[in-house]
C-alpha cells in the first residue's frame, strides 16, 4: 500500500484537488442560496431545491470547462515537450489524460441529476403555489405580476397551466431536455462494449457535445429562477416585509417587491476551454489539408498492413501516435496508430491490423485484402494528424527500462527498439538508459514474421559493438498447433530459434511476472525502472499490481514506475 501511495501520489493530489474544488463549490454556493437575502421569498416557494439546483449547476459548470482540456492533442503534447516540469510523476498524468476525461464526465453526469432532479422539484412548487390551497406569504408571492408595475417571480402563472407543455416551451426547459438526451447519448456510447463493436458510433454519438455546449451556453436565457433586484432590497426590506405581506400595497417601508432572473453565467466557464479546442481543430484541418506521400505499402501474413509515408515538416519521437483520415472511407471519422518508425529514418510508419468496420475497409482500399498491391500513387489519399507525445517517450529518462508488449502493442517499441539501434551506432551519442528488458507476449506465430528482422539487426549490431548486455529481450507464443509444436520439438537444439531466427529462443506459453520483477529487482537494487506497457486491460492491472508489490517501500531502493499506452 506505501509503495502505491509512492508511486501515485500526484495522481491521488490530483483527484483529491478535483474531488476538493467540487464540493467548496457545491458547499460554498449551497451556504449561499441558502442564506442571501434576495432569495429570500424564492426560497419561501421553492424551499431548498433552489439550493441544489443552483449548487450542482456551479459544479455542472466546473466541469464542462474542463471537460475538453484532457482530449486538446496537441495542448497537452506542446506540455510534455516544451516544459521541462512535465517530466517522470507529471509527465505521466498527461499519460491519463483520458482516465480524467472519463472522471470528469461522471462529474457532469451526477450534477446534472442533481440538477434535473432538483429543478423538477422546483417546477411542482411553483404550479403548487398558483393553487387554491396556497396560502400566506406563498400565495402573495405566486400572485404578484398581475397588477401594473409588478414583475413576477412565480414563472407558472396559473394552476391550470400544465407543467410539461411550460418546460417544452422555454427556453429553460427546452434546453435543458436537449443537454439531458446529449449527456445521456454521449455516455451510453461511450462504454467499453459499444466502443469494442462499433467505434464508428461512439465517434459520431461523442460529437454531439457541439449541440451540448450550445445548449449549455443559453440554457439559463429564460431566467426562470428569479431573485429580489437590488434596487429593490434596498427598499423592501425582505426580513421585516415577509411578515406584513398584507400591507405591502399600503405600507410605505414595505413596496411591492420587484424580481429579475440572473445573468448567463454558463458560459462564462466555458468560453476559455471551447475557444482552446476551437484552435486545436484548426490545428487539425490545416493539418488534413497537408500532402502526405505514400512510398510503400507492405502486407504482411499476420493480417497486418505496414505503411511508409512521407510529409513535409513531420517530426517525431519514438513512441508516438498519429491519426489517420482516408476521406474514401470516412470524411469525419480519425483513428490512432502508434508510429513504428525511428526518428532517423526519412519516412514515418504505421503497422494496422483490421480489427473493425473502418480498418477492413482501409485494407480492402489499399490492397491488403487479398487483391494485387496497388501502386502508392493509385491509392486513395491519406490525411495524417499528429504526432502525439505517448508514455514510452519518457523510457530514456530511466537508467533501467522495462518494455512489455501484447499482440499488437508492440508496434511503439518497434519504434524505441528502432532508435535505440541508431542512437547505439552513433559513438558521441550518451543514453542515460543503459539497460532495456523487452517482453512480447503473442498467440499468432506468424505476427513475429514483420518483427524478427529488427530484433535481429538488433542483436547482431549490440553483439558487434560489445554491447550485447545492454538489450534483453523475452518473446512469448501463447498460442499454437500440433504441427507447429513437433517443428518445434524437431529442431529445439538449433543454435537459433525456429519462430524467430534470434539466438534467444522464443518462450512457449505466459511469463511468470513474480519471477521477473523478482529478478530485475534484484538486479538493480537502488534503481528507477520505468515500466511501458502497450495490451489489453487484464495485463494492465497485472502488471501495475506487480509494480506496487516490488517496489521498495525505502525510497532510496529499487522502484518500479507504471506507464501505459493510452490514446
Amino acid at each position: 500500500m506505501g509503495c502505491w501511495i509512492l508511486n501515485e501520489s500526484l495522481s491521488i493530489i490530483l483527484v483529491l484537488s478535483w474531488l476538493g474544488m467540487n464540493l467548496y463549490l457545491f458547499i460554498d454556493t449551497f451556504c449561499w442560496y441558502e442564506k442571501e437575502e434576495s432569495f429570500l421569498y424564492t426560497r419561501v416557494i421553492l424551499g431548498s431545491a433552489l439550493a441544489w439546483a443552483r449548487a450542482s449547476a456551479v459544479c455542472l459548470n466546473f466541469n464542462c470547462m474542463l471537460i475538453l482540456l484532457p482530449i486538446s492533442r496537441n495542448l497537452i503534447s506542446f506540455l510534455r515537450g516544451t516544459s521541462s516540469c512535465c517530466r517522470g510523476l507529471w509527465s505521466r498524468q498527461l499519460d491519463k489524460n483520458l482516465q480524467f476525461h472519463k472522471l470528469v464526465a461522471y462529474g457532469i453526469a451526477v450534477n446534472a441529476t442533481i440538477h434535473v432532479v432538483a429543478h423538477l422539484f422546483n417546477l411542482e412548487r411553483y404550479h403548487w403555489g398558483q393553487s387554491p390551497d396556497a396560502e400566506g406569504l406563498t400565495a402573495a408571492l405566486s400572485k404578484l405580476g398581475s397588477a401594473p408595475n409588478e414583475s413576477y417571480l412565480n414563472p407558472i402563472r396559473t394552476y391550470s397551466t400544465n407543467t410539461t407543455t411550460e418546460l417544452l416551451t422555454t427556453i429553460a426547459g427546452v434546453t435543458g431536455l436537449v443537454l439531458s438526451l446529449a449527456l445521456i447519448l454521449i455516455m451510453t456510447s461511450s462504454t467499453k462494449f459499444i466502443r469494442q463493436v462499433s467505434y464508428e458510433l461512439f465517434w459520431y454519438t461523442h460529437h454531439v457535445f457541439i449541440i451540448f455546449f450550445i445548449s449549455l451556453a443559453v440554457h439559463g436565457a429564460g431566467r426562470i429562477v428569479r431573485g429580489q433586484t437590488p434596487e429593490s432590497l434596498s427598499q423592501h426590506n425582505a426580513t421585516f416585509c415577509r411578515d406584513h405581506y398584507a400591507k405591502w400595497q399600503a405600507a410605505a417601508q414595505c413596496p411591492v417587491p420587484q424580481f429579475s432572473g440572473k445573468e448567463l453565467s454558463a458560459w462564462k466557464w466555458v468560453l476559455g476551454p471551447v475557444v482552446l479546442y476551437v484552435c486545436e481543430r484548426i490545428i487539425r484541418f490545416w493539418r488534413f489539408q497537408q500532402e502526405v506521400v505514400i512510398t510503400k505499402v507492405v502486407s504482411h501474413p499476420s493480417g497486418v498492413l505496414e505503411l511508409h509515408m512521407k510529409k513535409r515538416n513531420f517530426k517525431m519521437a519514438p513512441g508516438q501516435y498519429i491519426f489517420l483520415q482516408c476521406p474514401s472511407i470516412s470524411a469525419l471519422e480519425w483513428h490512432p496508430f502508434t508510429l513504428t518508425s525511428a526518428p532517423e529514418e526519412d519516412f514515418f510508419s504505421v503497422h494496422i491490423r483490421a480489427a473493425g468496420d473502418w480498418t477492413r475497409a482501409f485494407f480492402k482500399a489499399y490492397g491488403a485484402d487479398g487483391q494485387a498491391c496497388k501502386e502508392p500513387c493509385s491509392l486513395p489519399r491519406l490525411a495524417v494528424d499528429g504526432p502525439f507525445g505517448a508514455a514510452i517517450t519518457d523510457v530514456f529518462h530511466y537508467p533501467v527500462g522495462m518494455c512489455i508488449a501484447a499482440g499488437i502493442g508492440v508496434t511503439p517499441f518497434a519504434a524505441l527498439l528502432k532508435s535505440i539501434w541508431y542512437q547505439c551506432c552513433e559513438p558521441q551519442t550518451k543514453l542515460k538508459l543503459s539497460k532495456v528488458y523487452f517482453y512480447w507476449i503473442c498467440r499468432d506465430a506468424r505476427a513475429f514474421e514483420w518483427f524478427a528482422d529488427l530484433l535481429l539487426s538488433l542483436e547482431t549490431q549490440m553483439s558487434e559493438r560489445g554491447n550485447a548486455h545492454f538489450l534483453s529481450y523475452h518473446i512469448f507464443l501463447t498460442g499454437w498447433d500440433e504441427n507447429q509444436a513437433i517443428h518445434i520439438a524437431l529442431h529445439w537444439d538449433e543454435k537459433t530459434d525456429v519462430i524467430t531466427g534470434l539466438k534467444q529462443k522464443t518462450f512457449y506459453g505466459r511469463p511468470n511476472w513474480n519471477n521477473e520483477f523478482r529478478q530485475i529487482a534484484y538486479n538493480h537494487p537502488s534503481s528507477s525502472i520505468g515500466v511501458f506497457f502497450c495490451g489489453p486491460k487484464a495485463l494492465s492491472k497485472t502488471l501495475q499490481k506487480m509494480c506496487r508489490l516490488y517496489s521498495s517501500a525505502d525510497p532510496r531502493g529499487v522502484q518500479f514506475y507504471y506507464n501505459k499506452e493510452s490514446f
